[in-house]
Formats: structure tokens, sequence, C-alpha cells
């Protein structure tokens, strides 16, 4: 420990250092007692979430910002209604813009059943100023004990095991301990915009048990004018790390304050490696912006990974082995900028080991992106990113 008054040297950075420059960076204090457990891609996924549904008999909050189409839309709904005809208190909070394809005859099974629905900034709505501020948070917490977080939507992308273009790769995460109550207050901070108070809430604030060791710190990022909670958390990271940060983002597109932060750890001696999408991809417009700083990146000696099988959805950061971000925050405009997040960060070797293997095992299905490849653009190429680029926060 250092001495009082005294800083610390960020060479023998450990724990205790991470613990203390992202509780600063970010407010909240990380909870002991948890548990994390991986879940990845739709076949671990979506059976874990709706066992945890079927087992609730209390409450069930459920908050995405993705509800499309598919056979799980389906059986989220069957599951969530037959819960609320059983006597379940059944919450579900969707977006007013992504989750709007999700199909009308299931919504209205599940109001006939007795889920109480809201949707989070419905569109047409007269304060435009807020249309392109969404929720893009994806929470599940079944009787206040368990939960769930991550990347993954209600869509058939998500289905399967990511074998095929068809089936998007994807990580989640199941929680248990203290740190749902950081995931709930995610919850509850959208419902009440929707519902004017937070009394739901007030009615069921059980004590939650310790359930592991492991250290967790939920960090709530809220659309705002300005740099977001999202965007001190990614800063944090990057300027901590001293020895590796690796990222994997299924949307990639930098600010320059972003661009220059990977730059200075690259001149720390920080070895830094960026995954995103090769070429499945369903908004090639966030490449396209980015490619001007994925060059000076690849100068400066940054490794740069394209997932070739499907798209890739996952949104990771680990450092130093030390600590593992996840959640719903991508490395982009829009989650720094314009979007509701929750991002989760574990203090915990273990797991981080584990998820820096898991971000090896994808490495194992992409290609490596060299200098010449972005310096060879085409001009219809080049053409294209000067367009994507004045989309700015939209990407």
């Amino acid at each position: 420990m250092a001495e009082p008054g005294k800083a610390q040297d960020p060479s023998q950075a450990g724990a205790d250092w991470w613990r203390r420059t992202l509780e600063t960076a970010l407010g909240p204090p990380f909870t002991t007692g948890n548990c994390v457990d991986l879940l990845q891609n739709g076949e671990e996924i979506f059976p874990a979430m709706l066992e945890s549904i079927r087992a609730a008999r209390r409450r069930i909050e459920f908050l995405t910002f993705v509800y499309w189409t598919g056979d799980i839309a389906v059986e989220m709904v069957e599951a969530l209604s037959e819960r609320a005809q059983a006597g379940v208190e059944v919450l579900i909070l969707l977006d007013g813009f992504g989750a709007r394809p999700m199909r009308k005859e299931l919504v209205k099974d599940l109001q006939r059943a007795g889920c109480r629905i809201r949707w989070f900034r419905a569109l047409p709505r007269w304060q435009v100023w807020q249309d392109d501020n969404r929720t893009h948070r994806k929470i599940l917490v079944c009787d206040g004990a368990v939960a769930f977080t991550g990347g993954v939507g209600i869509a058939s992308e998500w289905e399967g095991s990511a074998d095929g273009p068809e089936h998007w790769r994807d990580n989640h995460f199941r929680i248990r301990g203290p740190a749902i109550r950081g995931l709930r207050s995610a919850f509850y901070g959208d419902w009440m915009e929707e519902t004017g108070t937070i009394a739901d809430l007030i009615n069921d604030t059980d004590d939650v048990s310790e359930a592991g060791d492991v250290e967790l710190q939920v960090v709530l990022s809220q659309a705002a004018t300005g740099w977001n909670a999202s965007a001190r958390l990614q800063d944090a990271l990057i300027q901590t790390a001293r020895d590796c940060v690796r990222i994997q983002t299924p949307y990639l597109s930098l600010t320059a304050t972003q661009t220059e932060a990977l730059l200075d750890a690259r001149d720390r001696g920080v070895s830094v490696e960026i995954m995103f999408p090769g070429p499945h991809q369903d908004k090639r417009v966030s490449e396209l912006s980015a490619s001007k700083e994925i060059v000076a990146l690849l100068q400066s000696g940054v490794t740069v990974w394209r997932y070739q099988p499907t798209m890739l959805h996952s949104k990771l950061i680990t450092a130093d082995g030390e600590v593992a971000s996840l959640g719903t925050a991508n490395f982009n405009g829009r989650s720094i900028f314009k979007d509701n997040e929750v991002c989760v960060n574990v203090l915990d070797r273990r797991f981080t080991a584990m998820m820096d293997d898991v971000f090896e095992a994808d490495r194992a299905d992409c290609e490596k992106s060299t200098l010449g490849d972005w310096k060879s653009r085409g001009p219809f190429r080049r053409l294209g990113e000067s367009f994507s680029r004045l989309a700015g926060h939209e990407t």
C-alpha cells in the first residue's frame, strides 16, 4: 500500500490500484460476494434465461433494446406469460425503437396474461429531441436473486451456436449476489421514465445473499450531452493499463480522444488488440467511419482482428489480466454519447483469464488486418468513408 499522501507507482498496479482507479473514475463501489457465469451464444444463453424465468415465484424484471422475431421471440413470450398467469409480477420494458419489429400479437399475448409492459420513448413522440436517445440495456432479473446482462437481444439472429452467418456470435452473463442491486437500478432508472415512479421497486427490496467471492462494479451510463459513464469507463481501462488491453466490439467508431488514448497506450508499451466483425457486419457504416483511425492504430502497432464466420456481437474489454469489463456498451459513438447502457466490471484474475481465453478462441476464427490492407482501399471505399464520418455520434 502506498504511504499516505504518496501516489502508488503505476508500474506496480494490481487489484487495489484498479479498484481505486475505477471507483474514483466512475463512482459506484465494487461489491463482494458475487458469482458470474459466462454463457456463449444462444444455445447456452436462452435456456439459462428461460430456466430462471420459469423458476420465478415473485417478480420478473425484463428490459431489452432488441426484440425482433424468431422462435426465441415466441418462447420468451410463452414463458413470461405463463409466470404472469401463475401470479408472478412481470414487468417488461421494451425500447420504442429497437423493439419495434416485435410482432403485435406477441405484445397482446403478454398483456392478456397480465404482464405490465412499457415502451421506452415510444415512437412517434412529440419530444422529438429524445427520439435519438435510446435505452440499449439488456437486463433480466428474476426474484431479485439472479440476473442476466450482456450483448444478446431477443431475435433469431442470436439462436444456435454461431455456426453460420445467420446466427451471431455473442456472450451473455448470469450474475448472482449483491451486484444485482446495480442491475435492478438500471432497470428502474428506465422504468421510472415511463411510469413516473419507482414505487414498484420500493415494494420489492429484499436483501441479496452472497453467492461467491467475485468483486463486481455496476456502471450505469445515461444518454447525455458530452461524455457519459461508458466513455469514462473505456478511457479509464485504456489509460490505466500497463501490460495489455483487449477490446471486442461489434461496432467500432473512434473519437479523436479515444484514438489518442489507444496510441498513448502503445507508446507506454501496452499490447493493444482490437477485434470486430469481418465480412458479416449488419452496420457497415460503423467500420467505414473508423477506417482513418484504424490506419493510425495499425501504424502504431495495434493488432486488429476481423472475425470471419458470422456477425460478432460480443462486447468485452480486458486489461492487464486483472479486470474484465462486460455489458451492453459498444466501442462506438452511440454508446458513449447517445444511449443508456449498463456495464459490469469484474475484478477477478480467474474470470479475466477465462475471458482472455474466450478472446483467444475467437481470434482463431479471425483474419489479422495489415497496414497494407487498409492503405490499399479504393477510391469508392474512401468516398463511402467520408460520408460515413458525417454520421458522427450515430455510428
